[in-house]
């Protein structure tokens, strides 16, 4: 039976390297998932991940609440993805397109059968990263985290720092504004 993140809190923060492990496989992957929403460039994705469990490792005596690893793990995954995407502002070019990474979503028979749905799934998908990119953060992250990995208000609310009903406003203004701007979509 795999130690709840409470117990493995505990033993992290006592320098238990094998409950380390088993933290980075139990939460790698969510952390990865979110990174690459929030960024969407792999390489990225992959750096916050190694420098959000280094970070859970050199302070994981200092977590106040050990049954909330969990929330403070993405939390600390959130901001570090802000950082990067502040950097990004004041040191980027404008970014090339590219051809989504996850082909499965679009349908293995879809990509040998009809070209044209091809395009126009890819266009859609392209369509929705850019009216999530015009998004507030606040919104964006609220929205990702509800219709993405499908949490709760509550959840959503741990992991953003704000309370149900703060998330149900951001999410309520996201859909909106994602409504708006997806209409020639429908």
């Amino acid at each position: 039976m795999d130690p709840t993140d409470a117990v493995l809190a505990t033993r992290i923060a006592a320098g238990d390297a094998d409950a380390f492990e088993l933290l980075v496989r139990r939460y790698s992957d969510g952390v990865l998932g979110m990174a690459l929403r929030m960024l969407g460039d792999r390489a990225e994705a992959e750096d916050v991940v190694q420098e959000v469990f280094v970070t859970v490792w050199r302070r994981s005596g200092g977590i106040a609440a050990p049954a909330a690893l969990r929330a403070w793990l993405f939390q600390v995954a959130r901001r570090r993805c802000l950082i990067v995407l502040r950097r990004r502002r004041t040191s980027r070019t404008e970014p090339v397109d590219a051809v989504p990474e996850h082909r499965a979503a679009l349908g293995s028979a879809v990509l040998t059968a009809d070209p044209q749905r091809v395009v126009e799934a890819g266009a859609g998908v392209l369509a929705l990263r850019r009216a999530l990119a015009g998004l507030p953060t606040r919104q964006r992250d609220v929205w990702l985290l509800a219709e993405v990995d499908g949490l709760s208000y509550l959840e959503i609310g741990e992991r953003v720092g704000a309370g149900e009903q703060a998330v149900r406003g951001r999410l309520f203004r996201a859909r909106a504004s994602l409504a708006d701007r997806m209409r020639a979509w429908r």
